[in-house]
């Protein structure tokens, strides 16, 4: 399994949807099964990576995404959002 400190630096620089992007052509190049199994192989490797910086950057996403509430005596309070 990548794990984030593995991420190459041509995929940590990436953003969200760029490295999205990439894993989607990757998936659909192993689906079609055309390419020789070196290949496959080795962008398998790539996704693997790619999707981690994905992982990594929806973690991280998820944990700027606060509710602002209004709390007892006016005061404002946030607390996380939840994704349900």
């Amino acid at each position: 399994m990548t794990d984030a400190a593995a991420i190459p630096a041509d995929i940590s620089g990436l953003s969200f949807e760029e490295a999205l992007a990439q894993l989607e052509r990757i998936v659909a190049e192993l689906e079609s099964g055309q390419a020789p199994l070196e290949r496959s192989i080795d962008i398998y490797e790539r996704g693997a990576a790619l999707k981690a910086h994905c992982e990594k950057k929806l973690e991280a996403a998820r944990l700027k995404v606060e509710k602002i509430v209004l709390g007892q005596g006016g005061t404002v309070a946030a607390e996380p959002a939840e994704f349900n």
